[in-house]
């Protein structure tokens, strides 16, 4: 026999602990199921020096603090992956573990049918919760033929998970500039492939980055159209919390690259773009500053000035002589690193109008066409918060809430 829920979660991480957690104080009855542990992917589809990218203070849910940090640290994964559980304990949230959900089809007369292992649930609502990074996407460039250890960012651990020899990291947003930083500090050549990338002040007169971004309307920026890509956004909280700065990892004696190309006889094409992304990044970076600087005083906000902030230093060599190949044998190179991002994986979800063409979710703000079923975590869900922490709670605030005016129209 079936297990019966009004609303079923997919998924356990933070937009699943998020919307159980708005489901109880709506007082709808729930279940969330969990394929591995709750914030799996912080414990396991990370590389172990990982911080939070915005300080304790910012990166959390409103009702709990962290409550070994201080507020303007920076959380590790194991910081965070703590933190989830332990709100999910502490509110007893009713969150099953290792149980997958394999597919999810439309019930006759309304509601859902989720299989799993363990059993069939059955659902008047389903929220997705599996969020918007699930499937890592590594371009088919260089075939496994040339004897490269070729990974994703979510498989890499650390610098001694290498062979010996050069490293090349593809992709320069937070994950693949942090990763490339500290394999480069680790004694290692490494290669870094800039491509377009937003590039924040980590902290300016004062205040970090996040604060200024919430000042300043950006985290409540709405979506030019439904689906847009996650923004690449090199920013850190590593090494303390410094801003990338692509000219002073050059001067480091990182080698900075354009956008990588085809890749034949040993030998990688380089585009001749890099000059290119890391003055727009820059350009970014100064808007950001200028942004502030009006805000503040328009409002009157008294904090020092940073003059030395807007220093951003000269080009580097490699963006006056850009390289435009690269043979990765003669440079050494025995390992590449793909931080290119991830794709969506909805190949579970088998409802009719659930997804278009493309194989994306249909919604508005969350919520699909198709009756009872709802989308929570995906970027740009309802603004450029939506995917993170903080972001993730409000909407998921207003999801538990849309259904629980469903069933109370229904009850009535």
């Amino acid at each position: 026999m079936a297990e019966r829920v009004d609303t079923l979660v997919i998924g356990g991480g933070q937009a699943g602990v998020a919307a159980s957690a708005h489901l109880q104080q709506q007082g709808v009855s729930h279940l969330v199921l969990e394929r591995a542990r709750i914030a799996e992917r912080w414990r396991t589809g990370r590389w172990d020096s990982l911080v939070a990218n915005g300080p304790a203070w910012h990166d959390r849910f409103p009702v709990k603090t962290f409550d070994h940090l201080h507020p303007d640290a920076f959380a590790g994964k194991e910081d965070i992956a703590a933190y989830f559980q332990e709100l999910a304990e502490e509110r007893a949230l009713p969150i099953r573990c290792g149980v997958a959900v394999s597919r999810l089809t439309a019930r006759d007369g309304g509601g859902f049918i989720a299989e799993t292992a363990d059993g069939v649930v059955e659902a008047d609502h389903v929220i997705s919760a599996t969020g918007p990074f699930q499937k890592p996407l590594i371009p088919t460039v260089v075939p496994d033929s040339a004897g490269i250890t070729q990974m994703h960012s979510a498989d890499y651990r650390n610098p001694g998970q290498l062979p010996a020899g050069a490293v090349l990291v593809v992709g320069a947003g937070s994950s693949g500039s942090q990763i490339a930083d500290e394999i480069h500090r680790s004694g290692r050549k490494v290669f870094l492939s800039v491509g377009p990338h937003d590039r924040p002040p980590r902290a300016y007169r004062g205040k970090d980055f996040v604060w200024w971004l919430g000042q300043l309307g950006h985290w409540d920026a709405k979506a030019k159209t439904p689906g847009t890509e996650h923004i690449t956004i090199a920013v850190s909280g590593a090494n303390g919390g410094e801003t990338v700065d692509f000219r002073r990892l050059a001067a480091r004696g990182m080698i900075l690259l354009g956008r990588i190309g085809a890749f034949a006889g040993g030998v990688l094409s380089v585009g001749s773009d890099l000059a290119d992304n890391i003055r727009n990044g820059d350009r970014n970076y100064l808007s950001v500053l200028d942004q502030a600087d009006a805000h503040a005083a328009r409002m009157r906000i008294d904090l020092p000035p940073e003059p030395s902030a807007r220093d951003i230093g000269p080009d580097a060599d490699c963006m006056t002589h850009p390289i435009l190949s690269l043979d990765l044998a003669a440079e050494g190179v025995t390992s590449i690193i793909w931080a290119t991002g991830y794709g969506l994986d909805y190949g579970w979800l088998q409802v009719p109008g659930a997804l278009d063409a493309a194989g994306k979710p249909v919604h508005d703000k969350g919520v699909s066409p198709v009756p009872g079923l709802y989308f929570l975590g995906l970027s740009w869900m309802t603004r450029r918060a939506s995917p993170f922490i903080w972001g993730v709670w409000h909407d998921a605030a207003a999801i538990a809430a849309h259904i629980a005016g469903e069933g109370r129209v229904a009850a009535e």
